[in-house]
């Protein structure tokens, strides 16, 4: 086959240029290859060529050219030059792996990662106040009303990290993650996450194009000299953190930890992401990285594992810089997180019966957490302590502890997923303390046992 010859880049493409920097470069190539109007196979122009044909300084370029490579968007071919990558089909999302599909022939499952439903406050009984306490035009709605109702700001704004500027309810922890890095984060931008890290995390920053720069965990969070390390190369773009119990560890940010991560982030303008979806459950106080950061910092408080995950709720607060775009753009879709579903939250949020529970469910949550580790520490298995609703557990190889647990009627989830980096610490399982129950502990903690040690067996082949 003949190559092609090089390319002139689209004559509109200047105009498509959101900014002529790398980073603007590289995201509109990237929206040109994802449109179809850059096929598989084209032979790019070279780097002197579009710095020449743009105004800037082939450095430039280079490093654009850098960022698409480094997501197979393009590829060097040496003295050929630079060619638009093979269309590839979208790969199976770490999510979805993560969650394949399950039948009821589990006995235990402890793969889901969800709370414990007999744990979370009665939503009936929130509703039933809600249609006692409210006059019925109060519950009506329109298109020009507050988007976040007066009253539970109010009330989330007492109990803030910082008197931010912009408070907005989003649909879940998730959803508030996803509009900001559409919003803030382009096509080829480092992005610093922990490692292991929240899956859907990952796909997200694998469908915008961006980089994920993984740094590894210690109890405490991000370790400083991986951290510090992540900045040695281009300029990260955001920071994600999960400020406590982190999922699937359970490692929290103690006050040391923070200061030492804020004076390495203090150099950089990364934006901070933070999503502490396991508040209200969670026993650790609240460290907050993104507070010590006012101008650039998000916090992100989920009542989905505290409150109900159908309340479907999160609420974001920080700059107008960052949240405004967000909602303005949303403005066009959904326009807002339904008000009667905030009323529902407001109502639960003051109902004493519902803090009550929530509290309970706190302290189960790590009464189980203990219980389950002492059993473990019984068969010699150490589980590194943490907090909220998940344990990591280590494994010698992750495929053959979850064949023994499922031959013992238990499904965990498998630790791959969570693996952001090259250099995994080991395979790992993740297990929800939300499934446990009534279960005997000491019988899931011989299972669980019996599975870290489990290997392969692999048929020998005779060679001729």
């Amino acid at each position: 086959m003949t190559e092609a010859s090089p390319t002139a880049l689209p004559a509109d493409f200047a105009g498509d240029l959101d900014e002529r920097t790398a980073a603007g470069i590289a995201a509109a190539i990237g929206r040109r290859i994802r449109s179809g109007a850059l096929a598989p196979g084209t032979r790019l122009p070279t780097v002197r060529e579009v710095a020449r044909e743009l105004r800037v300084s082939p450095a430039t370029v280079s490093q654009a050219w850098r960022a698409l490579a480094a997501t197979g968007a393009i590829t060097a071919r040496g003295r050929a030059g630079t060619f638009v990558g093979a269309k590839q089909e979208a790969p199976i999302g770490r999510y979805q792996r993560l969650h394949s599909h399950s039948d009821n022939a589990f006995r235990v499952d402890l793969s889901r990662g969800t709370p414990d439903p007999a744990l979370l406050p009665d939503l009936a009984a929130a509703l039933h106040a809600l249609s006692r306490d409210t006059a019925p035009g109060d519950l009506s709605a329109h298109y020009l009303g507050e988007a976040v109702l007066p009253a539970l700001a109010e009330t989330l704004r007492a109990d803030w990290p910082w008197p931010c500027e912009r408070l907005t309810v989003l649909d879940g922890a998730l959803d508030a993650v996803d509009r900001l890095l559409a919003a803030h984060v382009r096509f080829g931008d480092p992005v610093i996450v922990e490692d292991p890290c929240f899956p859907p995390f990952l796909d997200l920053l694998a469908r915008l194009g961006a980089r994920p720069v993984a740094v590894r965990l210690d109890e405490s969070g991000f370790r400083p000299a991986e951290f510090a390390r992540a900045f040695d190369g281009p300029a990260p773009r955001a920071v994600i953190v999960q400020p406590r119990a982190n999922n699937p560890t359970g490692a929290s940010l103690g006050a040391a930890r923070v200061r030492e991560l804020a004076a390495l982030l203090g150099p950089h303008p990364a934006l901070i992401i933070e999503d502490d979806h396991s508040a209200g459950i969670a026993t650790t106080p609240l460290r907050s990285l993104a507070a010590r950061f006012p101008d650039r910092g998000v916090y992100i408080r989920s009542y989905s594992k505290s409150h109900g995950a159908d309340l479907r709720l999160a609420v974001a607060g920080g700059p107008a810089a960052l949240l405004d775009p967000v909602v303005e753009r949303r403005m066009l879709g959904p326009g807002w997180s339904s008000r009667l579903l905030q009323r529902v939250l407001l109502t639960m949020l003051h109902d004493p019966d519902a803090r009550a529970t929530v509290a309970s469910a706190r302290i189960e949550y790590r009464r189980r957490a203990t219980v389950l580790r002492r059993a473990l520490a019984r068969h010699d298995v150490i589980v590194a302590a943490g907090d909220g609703i998940n344990l990591w557990l280590p494994v010698s190889d992750e495929n053959a502890a979850m064949i023994s647990l499922a031959a013992a009627g238990i499904k965990a989830a498998p630790g791959g997923p969570f693996e952001a980096g090259d250099r995994p610490a080991g395979d790992h399982l993740r297990l929800t303390l939300g499934a446990i129950g009534d279960t005997d502990i000491a019988w899931l903690a011989t299972e669980l046992a019996a599975a870290t040690t489990a290997t392969p067996t692999y048929r020998r082949i005779r060679r001729p």
